[in-house]
């Protein structure tokens, strides 16, 4: 395999994992992705040094730039779907960190 052809699986790979994100996202499978963030967070942290040595033509830009984009949406829905969920834990654990400090200081 080529360098080229090393780089463009790897971004490949990364797209891939992050539509599976998506699909867990989307079903509310909040562990799974959590799971996949990792493997997600390894294959981004290779790019540099898959990169070293890599030329691309107009061609491999633009399916680059595709790839990119790709998975750019992917985040951003997902960003979407966990944000509500987010909201959610934030406000429960700021109830109860007013509820155990009233009670450990009374109100006041």
């Amino acid at each position: 395999m080529t360098r080229n052809q090393e780089y463009f699986a790897r971004y490949e790979a990364i797209a891939a994992i992050s539509c599976r994100m998506l699909g867990a996202a989307r079903d509310a499978l909040w562990g799974e992705l959590a799971h996949m963030q990792d493997e997600y967070r390894d294959l981004v942290d290779g790019l540099k040094d898959a990169e070293v040595g890599v030329q691309l033509n107009d061609s491999e830009r633009g399916r680059k730039y595709e790839l990119i984009r790709e998975i750019l949406a992917n985040d951003a829905e997902i960003r979407d779907l966990a944000n509500p969920r987010l909201a959610k834990l934030s406000a429960l654990f700021a109830g109860r960190t007013t509820k155990v400090l009233k009670e450990i200081y009374g109100a006041r």
